[in-house]
């Protein structure tokens, strides 16, 4: 069954003393100013963070990393803040990961060493301003033109994919037509600063206002035709494949956010007086931390099972099914979780909990994402409902 090891629960340690001591003391002020803090990133990578489902050729831990310490370090850092997590979270599942596993020995060697040590971050371009969940309706289209393929088009929402550093974002594209009329959509890398690939300006979002996200076009953007990350028209399967793993990611980082609004409101309610003794000593108050700290626990057990299934598979022992159906089970409970405990914190905190000063404010922002990345809760429950045999 699994459980997480001794060394895991070490790593924890190591990755919390991290993000008390390197982020915590300047989180707000970077989400007050909207700023993505480029020279974190190289610390990050310095503590392998980045490199932990990498092998040791390409600078990452081998063996003695896995997709659990992944989730382990997500979660501490969404514990103090959900844009350096999702950073993490992006940084591997979206940029380091397709190339990992469906990249050439050339393109491996070309991009993922810096990506590793935290010198440069990746993006994965998948949603558009007309196809988020209905990804098949890709509009951007790759046009194969002697060596080189001609990409034009739009993305919207892409993380890590503007900053100082990112090195290459992976886009999906057409690049045909199936002979039953359904798109062949392909996915192709394209390097910062390549002619005709323009990163707009920074949205201006409710939350994660630390973590990098922009609209990307392309406009005869031409790359060598030895940047396609994969075979023509498997493009489909490796974002969904992507996707699997990405909603274990996102159900780690919600679970470090449901963490923290428990611990923020026993904190709050053991110190916070009304009518001459502690507001914890009220059931109104002490109930909804009990069943705060209860609906933690069913999300770290989904999120952990999750990972040691991913960590199963990947050694052979577990089908892809078992992953896909866990992921799904994990991301929706724990996003949900995650957006019920912020309330349920600020309820808490009355009036403090409306103020910026009090990082459960932060929090109640951050949250709502949580239940529309990789993959909304309603698809969630689509999937779910399919694993278990019910009518597509």
């Amino acid at each position: 069954m699994f459980e997480l090891s001794k060394d895991h629960e070490d790593f924890r340690k190591v990755v919390r003393d991290f993000a008390e001591r390197e982020v915590e003391p300047h989180v707000a002020q970077w989400d007050k100013d909207h700023h993505f803090p480029a020279d974190l990133v190289p610390k990050m990578g310095d503590l392998g963070l980045f490199g932990l489902v990498v092998p040791e050729e390409y600078g990452g831990m081998g063996e003695d990393g896995d997709f659990t310490s992944l989730c382990v370090a997500i979660e501490e850092l969404g514990r103090v803040d959900q844009s350096i997590g999702i950073t993490l979270s992006a940084g591997v599942g979206l940029g380091i990961n397709p190339i990992l596993t469906y990249g050439t020995d050339e393109q491996k060697e070309r991009f993922l060493p810096d990506l590793v040590a935290g010198r440069a971050l990746a993006g994965f371009g998948l949603t558009e301003p007309d196809a988020g969940s209905d990804a098949g309706a890709t509009r951007t289209k790759a046009v194969r033109d002697g060596d080189e393929w001609v990409v034009d088009g739009a993305k919207a929402f892409i993380t890590n994919s503007g900053t100082d550093i990112t090195s290459v974002v992976t886009v999906t594209a057409r690049t045909g037509t199936r002979e039953d009329g359904a798109p062949v959509i392909s996915a192709i890398m394209i390097p910062s600063g390549t002619p005709g690939f323009t990163v707009e300006p920074a949205y201006d979002k409710l939350g994660w206002h630390i973590s990098d996200t922009h609209g990307l076009t392309f406009a005869d953007c031409h790359v060598p035709a030895g940047n396609l990350l994969g075979g023509e028209g498997e493009g489909y399967r490796q974002f969904l494949k992507t996707l699997d793993d990405g909603r274990i990611a996102i159900s780690a980082l919600a679970l470090g956010m449901a963490q923290r609004m428990l611990e923020e409101s026993i904190e709050y309610a053991r110190t916070r007086k009304a009518f001459g003794r502690p507001i914890g000593a009220n059931q109104g108050i002490s109930f909804q931390i009990a069943d705060l700290a209860v609906s933690v626990e069913a999300a770290r057990q989904l999120t952990y099972k999750a990972a040691w299934l991913k960590d199963e598979h990947n050694a052979g022992r577990r089908s892809v099914a078992d992953v896909k159906q866990a992921a799904s089970i994990a991301k929706l409970y724990s996003s949900e979780a995650a957006v019920s405990a912020t309330r349920v914190a600020v309820q808490i905190f009355g009036g403090n909990g409306f103020m910026e000063e009090y990082p459960v404010a932060r929090f109640y922002r951050d949250g709502k994402i949580l239940e529309i990345g990789e993959g909304t809760s309603e698809v969630q429950r689509m999937l779910i409902a399919r694993h278990l045999g019910l009518p597509a």
